[in-house]
């Protein structure tokens, strides 16, 4: 619909996304990273009919493609993004979110991400992973309408501190976290399918790099040792993870009706039958977030040895 990949430079940063009806998202969400750095944004949209593919074709910054092709058959827009970043990515930091996460890296508040990305350059890493942090408000998800261009963690600012399960992925490498609100309440009584919080979302990419599910892994394996083995702590960050507002409960009765998602859509069947008694996701363990550093004390991000 839109293509300005013309004008991507050797160094920019760039952002992949793929999204379905999420236009009263996007104002906040193309602000946010393009005040942390990001100069071009590379997005699919999935055949929407709120008018998110036409407001994202009139982004000076944006190119973006349309499809009505299935979901699932992509491998849930793994194939769309990772063709992308084979033709556009190559020796591109590339970050790689859904319109409803917000990177969140050591020093956020004072560093641009380019500041990141130099560090990891020079510390020739080549891949930095961010743990999918829940956010959900005190009181029920529909209390607080949210309003287009609003910083959804002004609404949806608490989270869980603990209540995490690590384990290891043997074939590729890489940690699988799962826990947090959806396992405590939409997954109560079986927790083991709750969702992957695992995320890899930011890579020094190469033409030969993949995305093997999500952002949850990659190939080659390498990439997915983003964890010190030896007891140290290498840089981490965290993805905010802001679906848990007000358009939750329309979106989600929309996505098992299209039944395009993971293992039979069995997240969103958890969802919507969980939704029926308008649950609160808000618990007396509950932390407000206030910011990285926080976070970092609480050990679900680490600077590292970066200074």
């Amino acid at each position: 619909m839109a293509d300005r990949t013309s004008q991507i430079r050797e160094e920019d940063i760039l952002l992949f996304s793929t999204l379905r009806n999420e236009k009263i998202r996007l104002p906040y969400f193309l602000n946010y990273y393009r005040d942390q750095g990001v100069n071009h944004f590379l997005i699919v949209d999935n055949d929407s009919t709120d008018g998110s593919a036409e407001y994202l074709a009139d982004q000076p910054d944006v190119s973006v493609w349309r499809t009505s092709a299935s979901y699932k058959r992509s491998r849930f827009g793994v194939d769309w993004l990772n063709w992308l970043q084979l033709k556009y990515a190559h020796g591109h930091w590339a970050l790689t979110v859904d319109p409803d996460e917000f990177l969140v890296y050591p020093f956020c508040d004072t560093r641009p991400l380019r500041a990141l990305t130099d560090w990891l350059d020079a510390s020739n890493i080549k891949s930095f992973s961010a743990m999918l942090l829940d956010m959900y408000p005190k009181g029920r998800l529909d209390e607080q309408p949210y309003q287009s261009g609003q910083d959804p963690i002004e609404i949806a600012s608490w989270f869980d501190s603990g209540n995490y399960n690590l384990s290891r992925n043997k074939r590729f490498g890489n940690l699988w976290i799962q826990g947090g609100p959806r396992a405590r309440v939409f997954f109560a009584d079986a927790p083991e399918k709750a969702p992957a919080l695992n995320k890899i979302p930011l890579v020094k990419w190469d033409r030969k790099y993949t995305y093997v599910s999500s952002t949850h892994m990659l190939l080659p394996r390498g990439l997915n040792l983003v964890y010190d083995e030896w007891g140290g702590e290498k840089a981490s960050g965290v993805l905010l993870h802001a679906k848990f507002i007000d358009t939750f409960t329309v979106k989600a009765q929309e996505e098992l009706s299209r039944g395009q998602h993971y293992s039979a859509s069995v997240e969103y069947k958890a969802y919507a039958e969980s939704l029926k008694d308008d649950p609160e996701l808000w618990c007396k363990w509950s932390e407000k977030y206030i910011n990285w550093r926080q976070l970092e004390i609480l050990g679900l991000m680490s600077k590292g040895n970066w200074a």
